[in-house]
C-alpha cells in the first residue's frame, strides 16, 4: 500500500483542526506543522504535486477575538473564521517557506464545487498554481457560508477537491488510524480494517452513528468522503495524524491505516462520467481531418470545427459529429456556443484576436473527450 502513495502524481492532504490547533488555547501546534511541512517538502522533492485542505481558522480566530468557549453563534463563527484565516495562512506560508516552497490560499464553499462555472474556475486556478510550483492551501469559506451552502466538514471538502483536481490519492490525517470493524472507543477488541474496495452496507455499519461531540460526523463523514473519492478514481487513506511527521510515517511499510482503493484511475473515472452521466447541450460538427485526429487520441482544435449548434456554456457537455452527421465523440467544451461559433474553422493562434481574450487552444481537450462506440 505504501507504493500507492509513492506512485501518486497528485496528492490531497486533509488536516483536521484537532491536529493543528491546541484545544482550549487555540494556538497552532507549531512543531507539528513544521514536521508536516518537512513531509510535504519531501513529496515535492520526489516530483509529486500536493494540495492541502486544512481546518483551524475558527479555533484560532476565537482566541484572537477573545470569544468565550462553548457554542458560537453563526456570526461569531464567521468573525472568528475571518480573523483566524489570516493567521492560519501565514503559519503555512512560514512553515513551507523554510523549505523554499510557496503556497496560495483558496477558500471554497459547497456551491463552488457544484456550480459548473465556479467548479471550472476553481479547477483552473488549482491547475495553474500546481503548474507554477505553489501548494494550494484550501479551507471552507466559513466567513460567507451559511448552513445551506456549507460542507460542514473538511473530509467531504477534501474529497471534492481531490475530485476537482484529478488527484490520485487523498490522505485524511485524523485522530484515529483507520476504520475499525467496531468503535474502538467502546470496544477494545475492535480490529482495524486495512483495505476497503467498495463502500458496502457492511462497511457503512462499521462507522456507527454520529457520537455527541463529533461535530463533523467522525467516521461517517470519512466514509462519505471515500465514496466521493472512489467515484472519482482516487484512492483514499485514513491515517493517524497525531504523530510527528505523519506523512513520512504513512510511507513506512506496516504503518496502521485504512486504504480505500478505487477501481479506476482519475482520468478513466472522469471519462466514464462524461460518457454516461451527462446530457449534451449542443453539437460540434467537424471535418474528416479532425475526426481522424480524435480517433488517434488528439484534442479537438477550432480549425477542425465546421459548424456549431445548440445553446451551451463553457464546460457543458456537447456531442461531436463527423462529416456524415454521426456522433464520433462527446466531451466538455472549453467555449460557450457563441464563442465556439466565432472561432470555428480558425487556427488556435487566432483565438485572442477573434474573441478579445486568450482562451484555451483546444475546443475540447483530449482529457475531456470520450470517443463514441462505432
Amino acid at each position: 500500500m505504501t507504493d500507492r502513495l509513492a506512485a501518486a502524481k497528485r496528492i490531497v492532504v486533509k488536516i483536521g483542526s484537532a491536529l493543528l490547533v491546541e484545544g482550549p488555547s487555540g494556538r497552532i501546534r507549531q512543531a507539528w506543522l513544521e514536521a508536516l511541512a518537512e513531509d510535504l517538502a519531501g513529496l515535492r522533492a520526489r516530483g509529486q504535486e500536493v494540495l492541502v485542505v486544512t481546518s483551524g481558522a475558527i479555533a484560532i480566530g476565537r482566541r484572537l477575538l477573545g470569544l468565550a468557549t462553548g457554542e458560537l453563534r453563526l456570526e461569531e463563527k464567521q468573525a472568528a473564521a475571518a480573523a483566524g484565516q489570516i493567521r492560519l495562512a501565514h503559519a503555512y506560508q512560514e512553515a513551507l517557506g523554510r523549505h523554499g516552497l510557496g503556497c496560495a490560499q483558496l477558500l471554497l464553499t459547497l456551491e463552488d464545487t457544484e456550480s459548473r462555472r465556479r467548479h471550472l474556475n476553481a479547477r483552473g486556478t488549482v491547475a495553474t498554481l500546481l503548474r507554477l510550483g505553489a501548494i494550494p492551501v484550501i479551507n471552507e469559506n466559513d466567513t460567507v457560508a451559511t448552513a445551506e451552502i456549507r460542507f460542514g466538514d473538511n473530509d467531504r471538502l477534501a474529497a471534492r477537491v481531490a475530485q476537482m483536481a484529478g488527484s490520485d490519492v487523498l490522505v485524511l490525517l485524523s485522530d484515529i488510524d483507520g476504520l475499525y470493524d467496531r468503535d474502538p472507543r467502546i470496544d477494545p477488541a475492535a480490529r482495524l480494517v486495512p483495505e476497503v474496495r467498495a463502500i458496502t452496507p457492511a462497511i457503512e455499519a462499521m462507522a456507527g452513528a454520529v457520537r455527541p461531540g463529533d461535530s463533523s460526523g467522525g467516521m461517517v463523514t470519512k466514509l462519505a468522503a471515500a465514496r466521493i473519492a472512489l467515484g472519482a478514481g482516487c484512492h483514499m487513506v485514513i491515517a493517524d495524524g497525531r504523530v510527528t511527521h505523519p506523512l513520512s510515517g504513512l510511507a513506512r511499510a506496516g504503518a496502521p491505516c485504512t486504504w480505500f482503493l478505487a477501481q479506476a484511475n482519475p482520468l478513466t473515472a472522469r471519462k466514464r462520467w462524461i460518457a454516461g452521466a451527462l446530457q449534451p447541450s449542443g453539437t460540434l460538427y467537424v471535418d474528416a481531418g479532425a475526426a481522424g485526429a480524435l480517433a488517434a487520441g488528439k484534442s479537438l482544435l477550432p480549425a477542425g470545427v465546421v459548424r456549431v449548434s445548440g445553446a451551451f456554456g463553457r464546460g457543458d457537455a456537447v456531442l461531436v459529429a463527423g462529416p456524415d452527421g454521426r456522433e464520433v465523440a462527446r466531451g466538455l467544451t472549453a467555449y460557450a456556443a457563441a464563442d465556439a461559433a466565432r472561432i470555428a474553422g480558425h487556427k488556435s493562434r487566432e483565438i485572442e484576436a477573434l474573441l478579445g481574450y486568450r482562451g484555451r487552444e483546444e475546443m475540447i481537450h483530449r482529457d475531456d473527450l470520450v470517443l463514441s462506440e462505432p
